[in-house]
């Protein structure tokens, strides 16, 4: 059969096995996806192509441990997330501060804006908006909005607690309510 046509479950036991073709589909099938969300993470194209493709090793390295109690997709984008906030915590903690965070605006909606639909501009808006927000509010409702991670999930991959995270992400969603409807 195909590895096109194949189910991506019957593409991992092939993966197991060294078939850097099988390897291969399944990054085709899923590169886009994880890119995207270690940049809605980490907010830099670069870093967020780096922790995709590190993701990407570490799961075809770790991936005798892939116990097939989630799906394949879902055990990667776990393994993104976890990278993703590592990634964002280390530079955290050595200081950094990228030139593009200070320099980092809005776009003007006044000037042209190209016929994409109301629709788009919307989700353009509400996306610029939630990269204004506090990292931790950023991060948190990124992963319940977006990502569609429970509380429970959540908890576990920011390390905070039930209630915690509950008032994290109301005051997330509070603020990113304050930030929209200043842009309007």
């Amino acid at each position: 059969m195909s590895q096109l046509l194949m189910h991506t479950e019957a593409l991992v036991p092939l993966c197991l096995e060294g078939d850097q073709a099988a390897q291969m589909e399944l990054y085709r099938r899923y590169y886009k996806a994880m890119y995207n969300v270690a940049l809605r993470i980490v907010k830099k194209s670069e870093d967020a192509e780096d922790i995709m493709q590190e993701s990407f090793l570490r799961a075809f390295t770790k991936l005798h441990t892939f116990r097939g109690e989630v799906t394949f997709g879902a055990w990667l984008k776990r393994i993104v997330i976890n990278r993703s906030i590592h990634y964002y915590r280390k530079q955290q903690k050595s200081g950094e501060v990228r030139l593009d965070e200070v320099l980092y605006k809005v776009e003007d909606n006044d000037g042209y804006v190209p016929d994409h639909g109301e629709a788009e501009l919307k989700a353009q808006k509400v996306m610029a908006a939630m990269q204004r927000l506090k990292d931790n509010y950023r991060i948190s409702l990124t992963l319940h909005l977006i990502e569609g991670y429970d509380y429970e999930e959540i908890c576990s991959i920011m390390d905070i607690s039930y209630a915690n995270c509950r008032t994290t992400i109301s005051r997330a969603k509070e603020s990113l309510r304050k930030k929209l409807l200043k842009l309007n």
